[in-house]
């Protein structure tokens, strides 16, 4: 499987956002010009190992997590990310969570759904 560079930008965008960070915020924390992290989330250009490694290190990520996109054990990081998501719900935001996945579970099952 070869790497998603559009998925990886979006998801590091996603990422940063939910921590309420700014572009300039993650190019200081990392190290780079800012205009570097609009160009990897763009996918414009293509970002270092190392500079991935400083940036789950500042969200507080694996480096996985970032890449679950890209690698053949990406059950375990999605997991990790439904885990996160559902930390801060209620037990009413639980349920209702719950009820959504099953019921779209079934919907793709039905339709065949391969994605």
């Amino acid at each position: 499987m070869e790497l998603d560079y559009v998925a990886l930008g979006a998801r590091i965008r996603h990422i940063r956002k939910s921590k309420g960070m700014t572009q300039n915020f993650l190019a200081e924390q990392v190290g780079i010009e800012p205009s570097n992290i609009s160009h990897i989330e763009r996918a414009v250009s293509k970002v270092g190992l190392s500079t991935l490694v400083k940036m789950a290190n500042v969200f507080g990520c694996s480096v996985d997590d970032l890449l679950c996109d890209s690698i053949s054990c990406e059950r375990e990081a999605f997991e990790n990310q439904l885990v996160e998501l559902s930390k801060d719900c209620s037990p009413k935001e639980l349920r209702m969570l719950t009820d959504m996945a099953r019921a779209l579970k079934e919907s793709m099952r039905k339709r065949e759904y391969d994605g």
